[in-house]
């Protein structure tokens, strides 16, 4: 199978034009091309020689995948879409238009992307972890979900908090964030990206060590780990503690604050009690919670709590001198929402042919 072009690092894009003779500046110049203007034909960068244009349509591919269903919400201001990725694998992206927070500020469009076709962490909170682990995405079959939305307006933002664990697929992940904030690529602000990650220490090391400003969002879900384990069966062996140091050492290296994420779940987590332990873990660290009033999701069989019951968490922990807010809700309906993200046209296309 013919090799995407946004597979390759910028290292190895210049590596591949030097190998055929041409001036490395002609890298920045594909680059560009595939990536700030989006284009999808070899033949569109009309400013490279047409011989170099013909070895690059004879090594390597642009072609974006196909979108096979899309749906929308919020008056339109959240769209969701499956993308097709060949061989039976699908997977979705979402883009929300956000108003401007504060007067005379832009308004913000965020992508939310996919990193794997299923997920392996298997929290029972998750649609996506309900479904089991099929692959990794490539780098840019990641990148493919910005673009979709990008050939059509201004990106803003991007989080890594769709289908999958972004840090166990990091090679792809940090391959695909270095093309969306390098000048010769999307040119985004790396403060504009989130990584969002269940835990693993590994990865979040890795990330530190890259020197990039994107923001890193921690799962926690739970003040003690008897109850994360839990509702993440893969956490065993990564205590609470572990991630409050990985934490630290992240904010060390890089100077961005973390946030914790932390989904509530009616008469399982979300105790005025263990909103006050959970602040005595986090508490001395920069860092901020964000509360997530938990989605329903097939067969999960949990309840969302009373927004009374997350006032008063969220007051509680505030009370304790932690910095927490409610996470603002998009895509309920179509089911877009954080751990909704569920791949559900192979059954309708199941079900059409019954």
């Amino acid at each position: 199978m013919t090799r995407h072009l946004l597979d390759l690092s910028a290292d190895e894009l210049a590596a591949q034009i030097a190998e055929w003779g041409e001036q490395r500046y002609r890298a920045a110049q594909i680059s560009k091309w595939a990536l700030a203007r989006g284009v999808t034909d070899f033949e569109a960068m009309t400013d490279l020689p047409a011989a170099l244009r013909q070895r690059l349509a004879e090594a390597f591919t642009l072609a974006a995948p196909a979108v096979l269903t899309s749906t929308a919400a919020d008056d339109g201001d959240t769209l969701k879409v499956l993308l097709d990725l060949g061989n039976g694998s699908a997977v979705e992206a979402v883009r929300m238009r956000y108003d401007p927070e504060e007067p005379g500020a832009r308004e913000r469009t965020t992508v939310c992307v996919s990193t794997q076709v299923g997920c392996a962490m298997a929290c029972v909170f998750c649609a996506t972890g309900q479904q089991g682990f099929t692959r990794n995405l490539t780098p840019s079959e990641i990148l493919a979900q910005v673009l979709h939305f990008a050939r059509e307006e201004r990106v803003t933002n991007v989080v890594f908090m769709g289908m999958g664990e972004p840090l166990a697929n990091t090679g792809a992940t940090l391959t695909a964030v270095h093309w969306l904030v390098s000048p010769d690529g999307l040119d985004m602000r790396a403060r504009g990206i989130t990584i969002s990650t269940v835990g693993l220490r590994t990865g979040i090391k890795r990330l530190a060590e890259e020197h990039l400003q994107v923001g890193l969002t921690i799962s926690l879900h739970a003040p003690d780990d008897e109850l994360r384990h839990k509702l993440i069966p893969t956490s065993a062996g990564t205590t609470i503690a572990d991630l409050v140091q990985a934490a630290r050492e992240y904010i060390a290296t890089t100077g961005r604050r973390v946030t914790f994420a932390y989904a509530l779940l009616d008469g399982v987590n979300d105790s005025e009690e263990q909103a006050r332990m959970l602040a005595s873990r986090i508490r001395g660290i920069q860092a901020h919670v964000n509360l997530i009033p938990y989605n329903p999701t097939a067969g999960a069989g949990l309840r969302r709590p009373s927004r009374e019951r997350v006032r008063a968490f969220q007051f509680a922990l505030q009370e304790a001198g932690i910095n927490a807010t409610v996470r603002i809700e998009r895509g309920v309906e179509i089911a877009a929402a954080c751990g909704q993200l569920r791949t559900d046209y192979a059954e309708r296309q199941r079900i059409a042919f019954v």
